[in-house]
């Protein structure tokens, strides 16, 4: 008789384990208290058309390829997309505007013009350290599940323990960028990538220098959408015999024996099952939304914060005046203060930094002038979903704030309000229970941040965890690898206890 796999969570970590599984032949059932697949990785409808809502750019590109080629596969058949050689373009009120892109020298021209030539030598630097960083790490921390920092250095190996000084722990991301830049506005555009981990760059150490290496290895721009991930993967699944069930919320997972033994539906349906594999903050399990035999099976980490949240304007508007790529950042005067009002008061930013992905902007096409287009605004805000009510004289007041920057960054847009939704750290928090609207699972605080986030196993046999609040961390692509991590320990302990 077939083993027969439960899996909470239909977001990319959930779904790429259901396909691991399901290929390599285990019966799988994946349940989604949502009506639709996607999880964080989600789409809204604004005037009849989809916006993507959560993660909007595609890095990493191998790990998909592998994925879908571990199944039979390829992702160029499933998830259509192009190579942008326009990573981002950043602008600054007071201060110009560049762009980064794919290829290295064109990035180098362009910092040169932007900040001079010696900036431009420093930003070469740069990336040899960034590189030596991520591969320093790939093998033995990123793909593999590490769960100590005497694990990463067994793994690395003794000899090496140079290149393991060299990824920069002890050091905080904004101060280790100080030593490459000297221009502020530099070092403020790849200080931003600490955000992606939802974090200070105050804070974050850095290692994360790391995604500047990410990304220039390519981003790529899926036709159709982010959310067209999400969907071939699991069409893909089901495919391969995965059983998905929508509108399926789990109340509890229960024990049998000292080990998972199923879960139990809100509607209060059980479904046994031989092991389980929970995609959802891990902060959800600590609070016992899983039940008390989850909650202690993966408590929260001592100390942990809670990463950043965010409010998001989706949009159908008119653009005027700034020539928008798909990414775009328009940066805020005052970093410092715009996180300590982040992490130390839990405020919203006076001045926030605007994130705005264009989707109707390809790599050769644009809307035409006086088309509205597809706009997905975001500016980071405190995780406190849970603890405070954003009411409407205070989103008033924050969209006056963030819109006025983008004007005088040079962007206009004519909006309505019946072509507008706006999502707050409340909307945050009911989607993803327990945790205030944190979008990134714990915040990546510290030198040991990345050692407090939960393994692929548990402390229960038979339960295991996926998700971007668990190792690797956040964002899709590792997402994805944590759930190749656990269906990968699954596998590796059905087969231990069948010898």
């Amino acid at each position: 008789m077939r083993k027969h796999i439960v899996v909470i969570g239909a977001g990319v970590g959930g779904l790429v384990a259901a396909l691991e599984l399901a290929s390599k032949g285990l019966a799988v059932t994946v349940l989604e208290r949502a009506a639709t697949p996607g999880g964080k990785l989600r789409e809204v409808m604004v005037g009849g058309l989809p916006i993507d809502a959560g993660p909007t750019v595609f890095t990493m590109r191998w790990v998909f390829e592998e994925i879908f080629a571990s199944a039979g596969l390829r992702l160029a058949d499933e998830v259509p997309c192009t190579a942008s050689s326009t990573l981002a373009r950043h602008a600054w009120a007071h201060g110009g505007r560049l762009d980064l892109f794919a290829d290295l020298e064109r990035t180098v021209a362009a910092i040169d013009g932007f900040a001079g030539a010696a900036e431009a030598r420093r930003y070469r630097e740069f990336v040899q350290r960034a590189r030596g960083i991520y591969r320093t790490l790939e093998v033995p921390f990123i793909r593999s599940a590490c769960s100590s920092p005497l694990a990463l250095v067994r793994a690395v190996g003794w000899r090496r323990l140079d290149e393991m000084w060299r990824i920069s722990p002890f050091s905080t991301l904004w101060r280790g960028l100080g030593r490459h830049f000297h221009d502020p506005r530099l070092r403020q555009l790849f200080g931003r990538y600490a955000t992606y981990c939802g974090s200070s760059p105050f804070m974050a150490p850095a290692t994360l220098m790391l995604i500047a290496h990410v990304e220039s290895q390519g981003v790529w721009l899926i036709d159709g959408g982010m959310h067209r991930l999400v969907k071939a993967l699991a069409a893909a699944a089901i495919r391969h015999g995965a059983v998905l069930r929508f509108d399926s919320e789990v109340a509890a997972i229960s024990e049998q024996r000292g080990r998972a033994g199923g879960v139990r539906l809100a509607s209060g349906e059980h479904i046994a099952a031989d092991a389980v594999i929970v995609n959802a903050d891990s902060a959800a399990l600590a609070a016992g939304l899983f039940g008390g035999a989850a909650a202690r099976a993966a408590p929260r980490p001592l100390g942990a914060t809670r990463s950043l949240s965010a409010i998001t304007w989706m949009l159908r508007a008119g653009t005027t005046g700034f020539p928008l790529q798909r990414h775009n950042v328009f940066f805020s005067s005052d970093y410092p203060r715009e996180f300590d009002q982040l992490f130390k008061h839990a405020q919203v930013p006076h001045e926030p930094t605007v994130y705005i992905c264009a989707q109707d902007r390809g790599e050769h096409h644009a809307p035409a002038a006086d088309q509205p287009e597809r706009l997905l605004c975001l500016i980071n805000a405190p995780p406190n979903g849970d603890l405070q009510r954003y009411d409407a004289a205070q989103l008033d007041a924050c969209e006056t704030r963030t819109f006025d920057l983008l004007a005088r960054c040079g962007l206009t847009l004519t909006r309505s309000p019946e072509w507008t939704q706006i999502a707050t750290p409340n909307q945050f928090h009911q989607l993803f229970p327990a945790t205030g609207g944190a979008l990134y699972g714990p915040a990546s605080h510290g030198w040991r941040a990345s050692f407090n986030r939960h393994g692929s196993r548990s402390r229960m046999p038979g339960l295991y965890l996926a998700g971007g609040s668990t190792h690797p961390g956040p964002g899709v692509p590792m997402a994805a690898i944590s759930g190749r991590l656990a269906a990968g320990c699954l596998i590796e302990d059905l087969a231990s206890t069948s010898r």
